[in-house]
């Protein structure tokens, strides 16, 4: 295992897609959705584990949940915990994770993930990741992992990738030609047709001199906060100058912040099983169904004349259902939802 790779967990988002389960003290990447005994956030700890050391983890979230990530995550560095004082998206996420390592490490080769992505087959995983983190580690490049589509999604972006010629370092990897938002149903059902248009994971790899050049170049007023803060990082004054220095940051993904920008982009395609469990209905269509559509997440659930519904119910309740056809039944401390699949997004309007 190399000494030098890094993994930078971003842990910071609401993720309060899966209420009732999910609530702003508790988000998505802190509950076991699966229900297999492990929350999301431990799941993507799992999956890098024959990546880089406990000790080179580190945990970029919001000051509110660093108690819930310590306590999930008990073998990651106390002071590897970083916490944001408010959300400025992913640029300035990635920007204070890549200037705190290069303090520590300027020779560092890093990997940036979300903390509430689902991966099926971990070793296709673990292979792509450090192939590419080979590739990084011996060029000046940014690489992200485009997962090939198996069907036309609407709720991920898209990267446009130069087949024509793979990377003289790693015939898996290619240029990006370009990035694009998430499209209409019409769009994408064109985007598929095409074999150079993948899903973008939002897991991306560079070395810490990479990233921190190209933050220099394409995002100065993001850089102008961090590299100054250079003596501090490590230091007791570290947490209350992140606190006054922060928020100054633009709020900027780092697609646009850098990827759009910058030259040495490229994408390694990648299937293996992948989702990033957006929705109660992503995770219908990436768990294992019955022979009738249904997913059950829960020891004590009866499914009766029912077709194409997702339970989660892992509490203690006996659940029975009975004559449902697409719905989501879901229940976590004395709320329960029932609702059409193909209505999920209306429902926040009656919880928000």
């Amino acid at each position: 295992m190399n000494p030098n790779n890094h993994l930078v967990i971003m842990a910071g988002g609401i993720g309060s897609r899966f209420w009732p389960m999910s609530t702003p003290d508790r988000p998505k990447q802190f509950i076991d959705v699966l229900g297999c005994g492990r929350t999301l956030i431990q799941l993507t700890m799992d999956r890098f584990a024959d990546v880089c050391q406990p000790e080179n983890v580190w945990i970029v979230t919001s000051a509110r949940y660093a108690d819930l990530v310590r306590e999930q995550l008990p073998e990651v560095p106390a002071d590897h915990i970083l916490q944001e004082p408010c959300r400025r998206n992913t640029a300035p996420c990635i920007a204070y994770a890549s200037w705190r390592i290069k303090a520590l490490n300027p020779q560092a080769n890093i990997v940036v993930s979300p903390a509430d992505h689902v991966v099926m087959d971990v070793a296709e995983f673990r292979r792509v990741i450090n192939s590419a983190l080979n590739f990084t580690a011996e060029t000046d490049s940014i690489v992200t992992l485009g997962m090939k589509p198996t069907r036309p999604e609407t709720g991920y972006g898209y990267i446009q990738a130069d087949l024509s010629v793979a990377s003289a370092r790693n015939k898996e990897v290619y240029r990006v030609d370009a990035f694009h938002e998430k499209p209409e149903l019409a769009v994408a059902e064109k985007y598929i047709k095409r074999k150079n248009f993948f899903w973008n994971s939002g897991i991306f790899l560079f070395r810490c001199s990479t990233i921190v050049n190209a933050l220099r170049i394409y995002a100065p007023e993001i850089s102008a906060v961090f590299e100054p803060l250079l003596p501090v990082y490590g230091s007791p004054a570290e947490q209350e100058t992140i606190d006054r220095e922060f928020p100054k940051c633009p709020s900027i993904s780092i697609d646009y912040a850098v990827m759009e920008k910058a030259e040495e982009i490229f994408v390694f395609p990648a299937s293996f099983g992948w989702s990033d469990l957006g929705t109660w209905g992503s995770l219908h269509e990436q768990s294992q169904r019955d022979g009738y559509g249904n997913v059950a997440i829960g020891s004590r659930i009866e499914l009766h004349d029912t077709a194409n519904c997702i339970v989660h119910t892992t509490q203690e309740r006996r659940v029975i259902v009975q004559g449902l056809d697409g719905y989501i039944v879901a229940e976590k401390d004395n709320t329960l939802l029932i609702c059409r699949r193909d209505e999920e997004q209306r429902i926040r309007q009656f919880i928000e």
